[in-house]
C-alpha cells in the first residue's frame, strides 16, 4: 500500500564534500539510517522525513537563502551538547522566542540547521 501523501513534501536532499562525516554525524546525534549509493550519494531515514546527501562543495545556509530545517527537541540543552559533541558547531546561541527556545548549528560539512523546543530547561511547557 502507497503511504505517500498527494502533493506533500516526501524527500529533502542535502549538499555534502563529507558523505561519511555526515553519516557519522547525523548517524550519532539523531539516530538517522543510511543506504549508500555509490560514492557520490546516500540515503537517509528514521530523521521525520526522508531523503539523503549528494556530494558536493556547496552548503546549504539560511543566510544563503536556503531553507532552514528545524528539529524538534523535548532536552534543547541536551540535543545542543550532542551535537557539539558530535563535531557540529553552533552558530546561533540560544534564544528565545514567542513560544519557545531555539538555536542553530551548522553540521561537519557547512549545511545550517536549527533545533527549538516549547519547553524551558526545566522542562517545563513555555506559555505563548
Amino acid at each position: 500500500m502507497n503511504q505517500r501523501k498527494h502533493e506533500k513534501i516526501d524527500y529533502i536532499e542535502f549538499p555534502a564534500a563529507d558523505l561519511a562525516a555526515a553519516k557519522t554525524f547525523f548517524a550519532a546525534v539523531f539516530d538517522w539510517s543510511f543506504e549508500e549509493f555509490g560514492d557520490n550519494y546516500m540515503a537517509f531515514s528514521n530523521a521525520g522525513i526522508d531523503g539523503g546527501f549528494y556530494r558536493s562543495d556547496l552548503t546549504a545556509r539560511a543566510a544563503d537563502g536556503s531553507a532552514l530545517v528545524v528539529f524538534y527537541s523535548a532536552e534543547l540543552e541536551c540535543t545542543r551538547a550532542n551535537i557539539e559533541r558530535a563535531g557540529g558547531r553552533i552558530v546561533k546561541e540560544v534564544f528565545a522566542f514567542p513560544g519557545g527556545r531555539r538555536f542553530h548549528f551548522a553540521d561537519p560539512n557547512g549545511n545550517e540547521f536549527a533545533v527549538w523546543s516549547d519547553l524551558d530547561a526545566d522542562g517545563e511547557a513555555i506559555g505563548l
